[in-house]
C-alpha cells in the first residue's frame, strides 16, 4: 500500500482547510467567497473571547486576509441574504442555513430528555411559565434582547450568572422555539423561528445516524485527512455513536483508509473519496502551501484533535482559562502558519482606543532557524493583521528568541 509522505499529509490538511492559497492570490471578499467559506468548513465557531478581532471574523482573515466583516454580518442577519444561522455543531457556531434541519434532533432531544443545565432548571418553580411568558411576549412584540426584559430581572442564576429571563431565551433557542436574528454589541437578538428561518428551507428531520454520516462527511471533506476520531471531534459526535456511522461510511466508499507518514510514525488515516484527488496531487508536488497567515485558538484546523503535533509537531494551547501562572505562553495566543510549517506563536491584545496592536509575547519554535523570506512573509502579514483591525501601531513587548521581534518590528516599519 502506499504510503503518503508528510509533506503530502500536511498539503491536503491546509488544502482542506482553506489555507494554502499563496498571499495576495485570495478571491475577491464578496458575499458569495465568504459563504464559499463557510459553506466548505461546514461551520465557522463563535466565541466571546475579543483581544483582537473575534473568532469567527479572523477565521475569515485568515482564509482571505483583510474584508469588510460587515459582509460577514449581512449574511448571518440581512433577511434578504440569509444564509447561515447560529447553532451547535463543533461549539456555538456559523452554519449554511440550508442545513438547519440537521439541527432538529439536538432540539427535540432537549425537548424531551433535557439536560441537567436545562432539567434542573425548567423544575424549578416559575421558570416554566416564565418560558411561556416570554415566548408569548416575542411573537406579540417583536425581536428582543435579554436587555429588553432587564425589567422583569430576578436574582442571578447560577449559569454563566445569566437572569432567569436570559436563561429563557437560551432554552427557547435550544429548543428551537427561538431563533438568533442578529447581535447587537454582540448581544443576541431573538425572535420567532418561524420568522427568521427562510421559508424555503427544508425543515424535515432525518435520523440521528443520517446527521451524525451527513456531520461525519462533512469533517472528512474539511479535515482533508485525519485520525478516524478526528471525524467525530470535528462535529463533536460521540465516539461511541461514531465509529459505526464511520464504518459505514468505509464501506460503501465514501471515506478511504490511507497509509500516511506522520512525527509519529505511518498511521492510519481517513481521506473522503472527494479528497483523494487532491491527496495525489499533494504527493506529485501540484499542491503546495503557499500561504502565511495566523490562525485564532478556535480555528477549524483545530477541530481533529492530536493532529497539531502528529502532523507539525506544534501543540496548540488556548490559555485563556489556565491560572495565570500556569500558562506557558500567554491568554490569546495565535499560531502562524509560514507555508506547510507551524513556525511560531503570538499574544496579542487590541487596543481598540488607541489604535495599539500589542504583542504581549512572540515565540519563534524550536529549530525554526533564521529565514529572511520569512520574516518578510510574516511581517507583511502582521501589516495586513493591523490593517483588519485598524492598528496604527505595534509593539512587541517580548520575544523569544530576542533576535526574531528585532526583525519583525524593523520588517513591519519598512512596509
Amino acid at each position: 500500500m502506499t504510503v503518503y509522505p508528510l509533506a503530502a499529509v500536511r498539503a491536503l490538511a491546509l488544502h482542506a482547510s482553506g489555507l494554502d492559497t499563496p498571499n495576495g492570490q485570495e478571491p475577491p471578499a464578496t458575499l458569495e467567497s465568504i459563504f464559499d467559506i463557510l459553506d466548505h468548513l461546514g461551520a465557522i465557531q463563535i466565541d466571546t473571547l475579543q483581544m483582537v478581532a473575534r473568532a469567527h471574523y479572523v477565521t475569515l482573515w485568515s482564509r482571505l486576509g483583510s474584508y469588510d466583516r460587515s459582509l460577514f454580518d449581512h449574511l448571518a442577519n440581512d433577511p434578504q441574504e440569509r444564509r447561515m444561522y447560529e447553532g451547535w455543531f463543533h461549539a456555538v457556531c456559523f452554519l449554511p442555513i440550508k442545513e438547519y434541519r440537521y439541527q432538529l434532533p439536538l432540539q427535540r432531544y432537549l425537548r424531551q430528555n433535557g439536560h441537567h443545565w436545562y432539567t434542573d432548571w425548567i423544575q424549578k418553580p416559575g421558570n416554566q411559565e416564565l418560558m411561556t411568558g416570554i415566548l408569548e411576549r416575542v411573537r406579540r412584540e417583536g425581536a428582543l434582547r435579554a436587555n429588553n426584559l432587564e425589567g422583569e430581572k430576578q436574582k442571578f442564576a447560577t449559569w454563566w450568572n445569566w437572569r432567569p429571563e436570559k436563561l429563557a431565551l437560551e432554552h427557547l433557542y435550544d429548543f428551537g422555539d427561538l431563533m438568533i436574528a442578529g447581535r447587537v454589541n454582540f448581544q443576541r437578538i431573538y425572535d420567532l423561528t418561524e420568522r427568521v428561518l427562510p421559508a424555503w428551507v427544508n425543515t424535515t428531520e432525518p435520523s440521528e445516524a443520517e446527521r451524525d454520516g451527513f456531520w461525519m462527511e462533512r469533517g472528512a471533506k474539511a479535515l482533508g485527512i485525519g485520525l478516524p476520531r478526528n471525524l467525530a471531534e470535528y462535529s463533536k459526535c460521540k465516539k461511541s455513536a461514531a465509529w459505526p456511522v464511520i464504518g459505514k461510511l468505509i464501506a460503501d466508499g465514501s471515506l478511504v483508509e490511507v497509509q500516511g507518514e506522520t512525527l509519529d510514525g505511518v498511521k492510519k488515516l481517513l481521506v473522503h473519496r472527494d479528497n483523494l484527488p487532491q491527496l495525489e496531487k499533494a504527493a506529485e508536488g501540484e499542491i503546495r502551501p503557499q500561504r502565511t497567515t495566523f490562525l485564532n485558538p478556535f480555528d477549524n484546523v483545530w477541530w481533529g484533535l492530536g493532529r497539531d503535533e502528529l502532523f507539525w509537531g506544534f501543540r496548540q494551547r488556548l490559555e485563556a482559562y489556565y491560572p495565570a501562572p500556569k500558562r506557558i505562553y500567554g491568554y490569546f495566543c495565535l499560531p502562524i502558519l509560514y507555508r506547510d510549517s507551524l513556525v511560531g506563536r503570538f499574544d496579542p491584545k487590541l487596543e481598540r482606543k488607541t489604535g495599539l496592536l500589542r504583542i504581549k509575547a512572540l515565540y519563534l519554535e524550536p529549530g525554526i532557524e533564521n529565514d529572511e523570506q520569512m520574516l518578510s512573509n510574516i511581517a507583511s502579514t502582521m501589516r495586513d493583521f493591523m490593517h483588519f483591525h485598524q492598528a496604527t501601531d505595534l509593539l512587541i513587548e517580548k520575544s523569544d528568541p530576542g533576535w526574531f521581534g528585532e526583525k519583525l518590528m524593523r520588517a513591519v516599519d519598512s512596509l
